[in-house]
Protein backbone atom coordinates (compact mmCIF):
# COMPACT_ATOMS: atom_id res chain seq x y z
CA UNK A 1 0.00 0.00 0.00
CA UNK A 2 1.34 3.50 -0.78
CA UNK A 3 -0.35 5.09 1.98
CA UNK A 4 1.20 8.82 0.33
CA UNK A 5 -1.06 11.87 1.51
CA UNK A 6 -0.52 15.37 2.09
CA UNK A 7 -2.20 15.55 5.60
CA UNK A 8 -2.00 12.00 6.88
CA UNK A 9 1.27 10.32 7.60
CA UNK A 10 0.84 6.38 8.40
CA UNK A 11 3.09 4.45 10.41
CA UNK A 12 2.86 0.98 11.00
CA UNK A 13 4.26 -1.85 13.29
CA UNK A 14 3.83 -5.14 14.04
CA UNK A 15 -0.15 -5.31 12.35
CA UNK A 16 -0.85 -1.54 13.84
CA UNK A 17 -1.36 1.30 11.42
CA UNK A 18 -1.42 4.36 13.30
CA UNK A 19 -2.45 7.35 11.34
CA UNK A 20 -1.51 11.09 12.09
CA UNK A 21 -4.26 13.86 10.84
CA UNK A 22 -1.18 16.24 10.16
CA UNK A 23 -2.42 19.76 8.93
CA UNK A 24 -1.04 22.46 10.87
CA UNK A 25 -2.18 24.66 12.87
CA UNK A 26 -5.21 22.75 14.22
CA UNK A 27 -5.77 19.98 11.87
CA UNK A 28 -9.01 21.48 10.31
CA UNK A 29 -11.06 19.64 7.67
CA UNK A 30 -11.21 20.15 3.88
CA UNK A 31 -12.38 18.52 1.00
CA UNK A 32 -8.99 17.11 0.65
CA UNK A 33 -8.50 16.33 4.22
CA UNK A 34 -11.67 13.89 3.67
CA UNK A 35 -10.96 12.66 0.28
CA UNK A 36 -7.52 11.69 2.34
CA UNK A 37 -9.61 9.83 5.31
CA UNK A 38 -11.48 8.20 2.84
CA UNK A 39 -9.19 6.76 0.28
CA UNK A 40 -6.91 6.08 3.75
CA UNK A 41 -9.84 4.06 5.02
CA UNK A 42 -10.33 1.76 1.81
CA UNK A 43 -6.52 1.25 1.61
CA UNK A 44 -6.49 -0.14 5.50
CA UNK A 45 -9.33 -2.13 4.77
CA UNK A 46 -7.72 -4.27 2.17
CA UNK A 47 -3.83 -3.86 3.69
CA UNK A 48 -2.74 -7.34 5.03
CA UNK A 49 -0.23 -6.17 7.05
CA UNK A 50 -2.84 -3.88 8.94
CA UNK A 51 -4.73 -5.67 11.55
CA UNK A 52 -5.35 -2.55 13.69
CA UNK A 53 -5.65 1.39 13.64
CA UNK A 54 -5.10 3.95 15.78
CA UNK A 55 -6.29 7.08 14.46
CA UNK A 56 -4.97 10.30 15.92
CA UNK A 57 -4.36 13.72 15.46
CA UNK A 58 -1.01 14.08 16.89
CA UNK A 59 -0.02 15.04 20.74
CA UNK A 60 -1.63 18.72 20.84
CA UNK A 61 -4.67 18.65 19.14
CA UNK A 62 -7.02 16.01 16.92
CA UNK A 63 -9.06 18.01 14.80
CA UNK A 64 -10.50 21.65 15.21
CA UNK A 65 -13.59 20.98 12.77
CA UNK A 66 -14.34 21.92 9.71
CA UNK A 67 -12.61 25.02 7.66
CA UNK A 68 -14.52 27.81 8.32
CA UNK A 69 -13.58 29.90 5.56
CA UNK A 70 -13.67 27.47 3.16
CA UNK A 71 -17.52 27.14 3.87
CA UNK A 72 -18.54 30.19 5.05
CA UNK A 73 -20.00 31.50 1.98
CA UNK A 74 -21.68 28.15 0.27
CA UNK A 75 -25.07 27.79 -1.12
CA UNK A 76 -26.93 24.76 0.06
CA UNK A 77 -26.04 23.05 -3.12
CA UNK A 78 -22.46 23.63 -1.96
CA UNK A 79 -23.30 22.15 1.19
CA UNK A 80 -24.77 18.94 0.39
CA UNK A 81 -21.74 18.49 -2.20
CA UNK A 82 -19.44 19.01 0.51
CA UNK A 83 -21.38 17.51 3.58
CA UNK A 84 -22.02 14.42 1.24
CA UNK A 85 -18.47 14.00 0.62
CA UNK A 86 -17.74 14.24 4.39
CA UNK A 87 -20.00 11.88 5.37
CA UNK A 88 -18.86 8.78 2.57
CA UNK A 89 -14.83 9.65 3.89
CA UNK A 90 -16.30 8.97 7.72
CA UNK A 91 -18.48 5.86 6.55
CA UNK A 92 -15.23 4.35 5.15
CA UNK A 93 -13.34 4.85 8.39
CA UNK A 94 -16.22 3.14 10.33
CA UNK A 95 -16.86 0.34 8.29
CA UNK A 96 -13.32 -1.03 8.15
CA UNK A 97 -12.96 -4.91 9.37
CA UNK A 98 -10.80 -3.98 12.06
CA UNK A 99 -10.36 -2.14 15.32
CA UNK A 100 -9.99 1.66 14.93
CA UNK A 101 -9.02 3.37 18.31
CA UNK A 102 -9.27 7.29 18.23
CA UNK A 103 -6.77 8.87 20.39
CA UNK A 104 -7.81 12.38 20.97
CA UNK A 105 -5.80 14.96 22.84
CA UNK A 106 -6.58 18.90 22.98
CA UNK A 107 -9.44 20.11 20.82
CA UNK A 108 -12.30 17.48 18.61
CA UNK A 109 -14.82 19.91 17.92
CA UNK A 110 -16.99 19.67 14.73
CA UNK A 111 -15.90 17.53 11.99
CA UNK A 112 -12.82 16.38 14.23
CA UNK A 113 -15.40 15.06 17.05
CA UNK A 114 -17.82 13.59 14.15
CA UNK A 115 -14.78 11.61 12.96
CA UNK A 116 -14.04 10.03 16.11
CA UNK A 117 -17.27 8.98 16.75
CA UNK A 118 -16.56 6.83 13.42
CA UNK A 119 -13.95 4.44 16.01
CA UNK A 120 -14.41 2.08 18.16
CA UNK A 121 -13.42 3.17 20.90
CA UNK A 122 -12.25 6.70 22.04
CA UNK A 123 -9.03 7.13 23.97
CA UNK A 124 -8.95 10.54 25.51
CA UNK A 125 -6.24 12.30 27.34
CA UNK A 126 -7.10 14.28 30.68
CA UNK A 127 -7.20 17.77 29.01
CA UNK A 128 -9.25 16.97 26.04
CA UNK A 129 -12.08 19.21 24.64
CA UNK A 130 -14.86 17.17 22.53
CA UNK A 131 -17.99 19.38 21.45
CA UNK A 132 -20.13 19.92 18.57
CA UNK A 133 -20.45 23.33 18.12
CA UNK A 134 -21.89 24.21 15.01
CA UNK A 135 -25.16 25.27 16.07
CA UNK A 136 -23.25 28.93 17.54
CA UNK A 137 -22.27 29.02 13.64
CA UNK A 138 -25.89 28.85 12.33
CA UNK A 139 -26.03 25.04 11.13
CA UNK A 140 -26.06 21.37 12.39
CA UNK A 141 -23.59 18.85 12.45
CA UNK A 142 -23.38 17.55 8.85
CA UNK A 143 -20.92 14.50 9.18
CA UNK A 144 -22.61 12.02 10.89
CA UNK A 145 -22.89 14.27 14.74
CA UNK A 146 -26.29 13.59 15.17
CA UNK A 147 -26.57 10.19 13.55
CA UNK A 148 -23.43 8.46 15.39
CA UNK A 149 -23.73 10.24 18.57
CA UNK A 150 -28.00 9.64 19.13
CA UNK A 151 -26.67 5.97 18.57
CA UNK A 152 -23.88 5.78 21.00
CA UNK A 153 -25.12 7.48 24.13
CA UNK A 154 -28.84 8.19 25.42
CA UNK A 155 -30.83 10.47 23.26
CA UNK A 156 -31.00 13.17 25.59
CA UNK A 157 -27.57 13.31 26.33
CA UNK A 158 -26.86 13.60 22.45
CA UNK A 159 -29.64 16.39 21.85
CA UNK A 160 -27.66 18.56 24.98
CA UNK A 161 -24.58 18.00 23.12
CA UNK A 162 -25.59 18.69 19.92
CA UNK A 163 -27.99 21.59 21.12
CA UNK A 164 -25.79 23.72 23.19
CA UNK A 165 -22.26 23.87 21.09
CA UNK A 166 -20.25 23.14 24.53
CA UNK A 167 -17.06 21.85 24.40
CA UNK A 168 -16.98 18.89 27.29
CA UNK A 169 -14.20 17.68 29.45
CA UNK A 170 -12.59 14.49 29.32
CA UNK A 171 -14.11 13.40 32.64
CA UNK A 172 -17.40 14.49 31.56
CA UNK A 173 -16.97 12.47 28.00
CA UNK A 174 -16.25 9.68 29.78
CA UNK A 175 -19.56 10.23 32.50
CA UNK A 176 -21.78 10.17 29.22
CA UNK A 177 -20.62 7.29 27.36
CA UNK A 178 -18.37 9.60 24.26
CA UNK A 179 -15.08 8.79 25.63
CA UNK A 180 -14.11 5.03 26.54
CA UNK A 181 -10.52 5.92 28.32
CA UNK A 182 -9.16 8.80 29.83
CA UNK A 183 -5.65 8.86 29.62
CA UNK A 184 -2.98 10.72 32.43
CA UNK A 185 -0.07 12.02 31.06
CA UNK A 186 0.90 14.27 28.27
CA UNK A 187 -0.02 14.20 24.18
CA UNK A 188 1.92 11.20 23.70
CA UNK A 189 0.63 8.98 26.40
CA UNK A 190 -2.69 8.32 24.99
CA UNK A 191 -1.00 7.55 21.74
CA UNK A 192 1.06 5.04 23.49
CA UNK A 193 -2.12 3.88 25.19
CA UNK A 194 -4.09 3.32 22.13
CA UNK A 195 -1.24 1.61 20.56
CA UNK A 196 -0.59 -0.80 23.12
CA UNK A 197 -4.22 -1.73 23.27
CA UNK A 198 -4.44 -2.06 19.52
CA UNK A 199 -1.23 -4.13 19.56
CA UNK A 200 -2.41 -6.61 21.83
CA UNK A 201 -5.99 -7.16 19.47
CA UNK A 202 -3.64 -7.22 16.61
CA UNK A 203 -1.22 -10.08 17.76
CA UNK A 204 -3.81 -12.06 20.59
CA UNK A 205 -7.04 -12.09 18.68
CA UNK A 206 -8.15 -13.84 15.32
CA UNK A 207 -8.66 -11.27 12.87
CA UNK A 208 -11.63 -12.56 11.30
CA UNK A 209 -13.70 -13.48 13.96
CA UNK A 210 -13.11 -9.41 14.89
CA UNK A 211 -13.70 -8.15 11.82
CA UNK A 212 -16.95 -10.49 11.93
CA UNK A 213 -17.88 -9.29 15.21
CA UNK A 214 -17.33 -5.47 14.30
CA UNK A 215 -19.77 -6.03 11.54
CA UNK A 216 -22.72 -7.39 13.17
CA UNK A 217 -22.21 -4.85 15.32
CA UNK A 218 -22.18 -1.95 13.29
CA UNK A 219 -24.96 -2.80 10.71
CA UNK A 220 -27.22 -4.90 13.41
CA UNK A 221 -27.57 -2.20 15.83
CA UNK A 222 -29.00 0.04 12.46
CA UNK A 223 -31.38 -2.85 11.13
CA UNK A 224 -34.31 -5.18 13.11
CA UNK A 225 -33.12 -8.14 15.40
CA UNK A 226 -34.33 -10.49 12.46
CA UNK A 227 -31.94 -9.08 10.34
CA UNK A 228 -29.43 -8.52 12.72
CA UNK A 229 -29.70 -12.41 13.70
CA UNK A 230 -29.35 -13.09 9.93
CA UNK A 231 -26.10 -11.54 9.67
CA UNK A 232 -24.90 -12.86 13.46
CA UNK A 233 -25.32 -16.25 12.06
CA UNK A 234 -23.83 -15.60 8.36
CA UNK A 235 -20.82 -14.54 10.20
CA UNK A 236 -20.17 -17.12 12.72
CA UNK A 237 -20.46 -19.54 9.85
CA UNK A 238 -17.86 -17.27 7.92
CA UNK A 239 -15.49 -17.78 10.86
CA UNK A 240 -15.62 -21.69 10.92
CA UNK A 241 -13.93 -21.17 7.33
CA UNK A 242 -10.84 -20.12 9.16
CA UNK A 243 -7.84 -21.80 10.68
CA UNK A 244 -8.18 -19.57 13.56
CA UNK A 245 -11.40 -21.26 14.59
CA UNK A 246 -9.98 -24.69 14.56
CA UNK A 247 -6.74 -23.26 16.13
CA UNK A 248 -9.10 -21.93 19.06
CA UNK A 249 -11.34 -24.47 19.70
CA UNK A 250 -8.65 -27.34 19.55
CA UNK A 251 -6.33 -25.54 22.17
CA UNK A 252 -9.35 -25.00 24.38
CA UNK A 253 -10.39 -28.66 24.49
CA UNK A 254 -6.63 -29.58 25.17
CA UNK A 255 -5.16 -26.51 27.30
CA UNK A 256 -8.77 -24.14 28.55
CA UNK A 257 -9.58 -21.15 27.41
CA UNK A 258 -7.36 -17.91 26.63
CA UNK A 259 -4.61 -20.33 25.53
CA UNK A 260 -4.61 -20.37 21.38
CA UNK A 261 -2.27 -18.48 19.39
CA UNK A 262 -3.95 -17.18 16.80
CA UNK A 263 -2.27 -17.11 12.73
CA UNK A 264 -4.33 -14.92 11.05
CA UNK A 265 -5.82 -17.69 8.73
Amino acid sequence: MAYDYEFLKVDIDEWVATVRLDRPKVNALNWQVFDEIGNCATELHYDKDVRTIVFTGGPKVFAAGADIKEIAEFSAAEATRTTSHAQEAINRLENIPKIVIAAINGYALGGGMEVALAADWRFVGETAKIGLPEILLGIIPGSGGTQRLARLIPVPRAKEMIYSGKSYDAKTCLEYGVADRVIEGDGEAVIAEAQKVAKEYATKFPPVALAMSKMSVNYGVNGSLIDGLALEAQSIAMCFSTEDQKIGMETFIKEGPGKARFQGK
